[in-house]
């Protein structure tokens, strides 16, 4: 029986707002704030149903303040927008690690086509650039 790869050891790096997470299987995994904001496995994203998850918008600044263990099978992370409501299980950490690249360019996309903004700065200068993380 295959066993799923857990985490080893995950570090929080704030000044880049990076969650850096190493897995059983030798995986390495940086995700930044905004990414994990974005794709919590909460309700409020998730959404009550099955389907496209919620677009949210304006993350671009946000932060982790907080890692909260969760038994021996997820994180509770806290944001710095009050966010705190989703669990990230191993797995879900794993697939939001493997699944990086996809799922970012999917949500860009997404904000793209709906007029939405990665930053919440309000302001009439020029429409900013989406840049892809890696």
């Amino acid at each position: 029986m295959h066993t799923a790869p857990h985490p080893l050891d995950i570090k929080l790096q704030k000044r880049s707002r990076k969650l850096q997470i190493s897995f059983s299987d030798g995986s390495l995994f940086e995700l930044t704030a905004e990414y994990l904001r974005v794709f919590s496995p909460s309700a409020e994203v998730q959404g009550h149903g099955g389907g496209e998850c919620m677009l949210i918008s304006g993350k671009q600044a946000v932060n982790i303040d907080q890692i909260e263990p969760v038994g021996r099978y997820a994180v509770r992370l806290v944001f710095d927008d009050g966010h705190n409501t989703g669990l990230y299980t191993w797995p879900i950490l794993y697939d939001l690690g493997l699944k990086h690249e996809s799922n970012w360019r999917r949500y860009l996309t997404r904000l793209a086509a709906a007029g939405q903004r990665r930053s919440s700065a309000k302001s009439n200068d020029e429409p900013q650039e989406y840049e892809e993380q890696t």
